[in-house]
């Protein structure tokens, strides 16, 4: 189900803006479950959203590493969410990966999501996606280009796909900066398009 090839470090070691673009059709795999990537938000140092904008702590020193890596880290007291780190080796960038198209280890995807059994609602938000795939802290640090995580070029059906920059979701700071990239057809997002393109 995945196609393509396992997209390598050097295409995360490129500006968080182009790689949140490029990765919408993209399909993410933990095992030998996953799904089309429809939705990204884009975090760099300047950004007073992201983690890392008062610079490294325990939590989020992650994001200073390598790029290529999963980010991991807990809120609300409840919830995973799930961003690869970008950019250069001390320049702390990541994106978000905020829905995911189901298209492979479904019944497993609604087993974890129990009683969820919708298609649509397995994997349309940050803290579904986590769920649905079976991520947690254990995987923080664990690189997408190899071993139990990997993500596959676009599929061909998605080359032409448009995508659209809105402002980001559930930030209190930052919040005009459009930095959040959507496949504008996808009934997977985490939150629909209005007409004229920015979130519901």
């Amino acid at each position: 189900m995945a196609g393509g090839k396992t997209l390598a470090q050097p295409f995360f070691r490129r500006r968080v803006h182009q790689v949140a673009r490029d990765l919408i059709g993209c399909t993410l795999f933990h095992k030998d479950v996953g799904g089309v990537i429809v939705e990204t938000e884009a975090y760099n140092r300047n950004d007073p959203a992201c983690h890392a904008f008062r610079g490294m702590t325990g939590r989020n020193q992650v994001m200073f590493g390598p790029p290529g890596v999963a980010y991991i880290y807990f809120t609300y007291g409840m919830h995973h969410l799930f961003n690869i780190v970008c950019e250069e080796e001390g320049e702390p960038a990541a994106v978000l990966i905020r829905a995911l198209e189901p298209v492979a280890g479904i019944e497993r995807m609604r087993r974890r999501r129990a009683p969820v059994r919708d298609l649509v609602h397995l994997a349309n938000g940050p803290g579904k996606i986590t769920q649905a795939l079976g991520l947690g802290m254990k995987h923080n640090g664990l690189p997408v280009f190899r071993g139990e995580l990997k993500i596959y070029t676009r599929r061909a059906e998605w080359q032409k796909t448009r995508i659209v920059a809105t402002p980001r979701i559930g930030i209190r700071v930052g919040t005009r900066r459009k930095w959040r990239y959507c496949a504008s057809d996808s009934r997977f997002m985490s939150r629909k398009l209005t007409a004229k393109g920015v979130a519901q």
